[in-house]
């Protein structure tokens, strides 16, 4: 399986790169976008070509091969996660980034065999970041093996997580408690405005957790693996394993970090992929 997942990689990896220059052509932000679930929810023609892209591709190498991507579910597609390879994709991670020009965002692809990660790609090429991960061979940034920070305790973490493009009242609710608590508990927060980067960075060390309620097996697909690669570790952000289509997730750069943290988080349950 090691020499199946390596072969996938590499195809993948290509292909990713391939479609980073529809990002690039645009890294002064995009004008023409529509709204989706809400007037912060937001996709573009090119979060459609950067899917199509890597679909085609994918699927006319390994026929086989299922797949989950952000703009094929919003245009009626089953989000439906079985045992067999299947690719989990976000075109344009931060699509508001991306819009305004701001160059913080990125393609996120995930392999997902028999239910879990075993390859990730996450590549910002506006700055030319590329993280990658496969099961049993680390994490790397443009070839550079990375690891988590040390840190284990919240006091001393600098936290990320995100206000997010759902305009649900409890969920901003939750969102504003858990900002309230963290400015006066943790030693900084910040918000990249990706997931799939805010996972990235915790991967690298930059940051020591982030968590968010409300994303998509397509925002972490890609982030679980590179995150764990690199020495951290994906839970519940209550605490118990991490589940890709809960929609919720807290990663770390230690265990005892994330459980401390776990504890202290305003819990929010939306509706499951």
């Amino acid at each position: 399986m090691t020499d199946a997942i390596d072969e996938y990689f590499e195809v993948a990896l290509e292909l990713v790169k391939t479609a980073g220059n529809l990002i690039i052509e645009f890294r002064n932000g995009c004008k023409e976008f529509e709204s989706k679930s809400s007037d912060i929810d937001l996709v573009t023609e090119i979060d459609k070509k950067v899917e199509e892209t890597l679909i085609k591709g994918l699927s006319a190498i390994y026929p086989e091969h299922k797949f989950i991507g952000e703009e094929s579910v919003a245009d009626g597609a089953k989000c439906e996660l079985t045992e067999e390879p299947t690719w989990i994709i976000d075109p344009v991670d931060g699509t508001l980034n991306f819009i305004h020009g701001y160059p913080s965002s990125c393609i996120s692809l995930g392999l997902v065999i028999n239910k879990e990660s075993v390859a990730g790609i996450i590549y910002n090429p506006i700055v030319n970041q590329l993280f990658t991960a496969k099961k049993g061979k680390g994490a790397f940034l443009n070839d550079r093996q990375i690891h988590v920070s040390q840190v284990k305790e919240v006091r001393n973490a600098l936290i990320s997580f995100e206000a997010g493009t759902s305009r649900d009242e409890e969920r901003q609710r939750t969102v504003l408690e858990n900002f309230k608590m963290l400015v006066t508990k943790a030693q900084g927060v910040r918000a990249v405005g990706s997931a799939a980067l805010n996972m990235a960075m915790v991967a690298l060390g930059g940051s020591d957790a982030y968590f968010e309620f409300g994303i998509h097996a397509w925002d972490v697909a890609a982030g679980d693996i590179i995150v764990r690669e690199a020495g951290g570790v994906c839970i519940d952000p209550a605490g118990g394993p991490f589940d890709i289509l809960s929609r919720r997730v807290l990663c770390a750069s230690s265990e005892e970090l994330a459980q401390e943290l776990a504890k202290m988080l305003h819990q929010y349950y939306p509706e499951r992929d």
